[in-house]
């Protein structure tokens, strides 16, 4: 019999962070790596924020707080959810956790019973199914097609649900393909989610403020009041702040959710680091311009890595509305040998040979549920990414 859990067979471990992982160690070998597989901004974390935690340091803010978050965090996110997306929330309704992943995992820990089923429209972050199995339900992955924008359609949200779809998660702009649900994508899948009382919304706005051009951002609750008693709004710090490494992500529900996660935090990891909260409350109540500057180089990188990968033979990459990757198409790359001699048979095949004939390491689209595409992280320098382009472009160009 084996030692370890029967349910951990059914979970792969992150392919981000496996190519992450293997990229570094292929430069420790002194080989040419560009890794654009992991997705974290690569500013620093603003000065004022780093500031705030070196006083919490001083000021004796070291030890534990209440589980799920400081008030005076609680209250600078309840100002938040008002100011920005016109949603009223008490600091009972307020859960902050050691990351947005914590967020999601103790929402789906708290609600989920074995055979509870959990729509997910693909391509998804690569945690979602695995978090949804870890809590004994069951993922329903429904494709986002690249004709129709990476998203959903009302039609086929209508198809998926069933008596036991308990939740819908929409990450919105997504990871990984950079596309927003707008208003009106948004209003159409909120009206069907309306003919179905069983079925809760769990929202990750994590890139909400990382939109380009017109695009203008919306969360469920916001678009439909009438969902918001079973919705939860997850967002937090890594991304708008460049605060990836603070783990600092939060929650806003209803207060029986929100109690029962908090139930389950204290039984795992207890508060989030003390230090980061009062960073993230800094973030949250300090200078705001941050956002709007690195949002800028953000889409000025967007557009670099856009047009590159369009002149690449047989790459199809369309404009993401936010975030900060592209999730291009190779179809008309599957069959053909590269000129080190390796068949490209599917995406994986495609980000192997990529690696090793170029230096360059992406993610394979199929570790995000939808293939033949393959996924870039464009936080990082302009120079670095053109280079990057370059090199795909010459290995699309040997292909045979």
């Amino acid at each position: 019999m084996s030692f370890l859990s029967q349910t951990l067979a059914r979970v792969k471990p992150s392919p981000t962070m496996a190519i992450t992982g293997l990229a570094r160690e292929l430069a420790a070998t002194g080989k040419d790596i560009i890794s654009l597989s992991a997705g974290e901004p690569d500013f620093d974390t603003p000065e004022h924020i780093r500031e705030a935690a070196k006083a919490a340091i001083d000021a004796g803010h070291t030890r534990y707080t209440a589980v799920d978050g400081i008030p005076q965090l609680k209250a600078a996110i309840c100002d938040k959810f008002r100011n920005e997306n016109g949603l009223d929330y008490t600091p009972a309704q307020i859960t902050v956790g050691t990351g947005g992943k914590q967020i999601l995992y103790n929402a789906l820990m708290a609600t989920l019973n074995p055979g509870d089923e959990v729509i997910i429209p693909a391509p998804y972050w690569v945690s979602y199914p695995d978090m949804v199995v870890l809590a004994g339900g069951t993922p329903v992955i429904v494709e986002a097609a690249m004709q129709n924008g990476y998203r959903i359609t009302p039609d086929q949200l209508e198809a998926a649900i069933t008596p036991k779809t308990k939740w819908l998660i929409l990450n919105s702009p997504s990871n990984p393909t950079g596309a927003g649900y707008g208003r009106e994508h948004m209003q159409a899948l909120t009206d069907v989610l309306l003919r179905h009382p069983q079925v809760w919304v769990l929202t990750d706005d994590i890139y909400e403020h990382l939109v380009f051009d017109d695009f203008q951002f919306v969360t469920p609750a916001q678009v439909q009041p009438e969902l918001k008693n079973r919705t939860l709004t997850m967002n937090g710090v890594s991304k708008a702040y460049a605060m990836t490494g603070w783990r600092i992500g939060y929650g806003a529900g209803p207060a029986e959710l929100v109690k029962a996660m908090g139930t389950l935090q204290s039984q795992s990891t207890s508060n989030p680091c003390s230090i980061s909260q009062y960073a993230a409350l800094a973030a949250l109540q300090g200078p705001q311009d941050y956002i709007a500057e690195s949002r800028s180089v953000f889409q000025r990188r967007r557009d670099l890595v856009v047009r590159g990968l369009n002149e690449c033979p047989g790459i199809v990459c369309p404009v993401p509305e936010g975030a900060f990757y592209v999730y291009p198409s190779i179809r008309d790359l599957i069959g053909k040998t590269s000129a080190g001699g390796a068949l490209i048979t599917n995406d994986e095949a495609f980000a192997t040979a990529l690696l090793n004939e170029t230096g360059v390491a992406v993610v394979f689209g199929a570790a995000f549920g939808l293939s033949p595409h393959f996924r870039i992280s464009y936080a990082t320098s302009d120079q670095v990414l053109a280079d990057a382009c370059a090199r795909i472009r010459r290995f699309c160009e040997g292909l045979r």
